[in-house]
């Protein structure tokens, strides 16, 4: 399913783990149920958008080490 999400308005903001590089992505506030998350580097380029419940499972796993190699 292919549907547009107006993201003109967004309030974008990186981690504050990033450390100011230039490699990062972002994320947006204020879409209730859905997580739109940008490469930093092209903030005009595409959005993925994922549902709010799998980001926070994205974040936990991160935080808990889970990726960690």
């Amino acid at each position: 399913m292919n549907v547009h999400l107006d993201l003109s308005g967004a309030r974008w903001h990186k981690s504050t783990y990033s450390g100011g590089g230039g490699e990062c992505v972002e994320v947006a506030d204020g879409f209730t149920g859905i997580v739109p998350v940008r490469d930093s580097k092209d903030p005009s380029g595409p959005a993925l958008v994922f549902p709010s419940y799998a980001w926070q499972s994205f974040i936990t796993a991160v935080n808990t080490g889970e990726f960690d190699v």
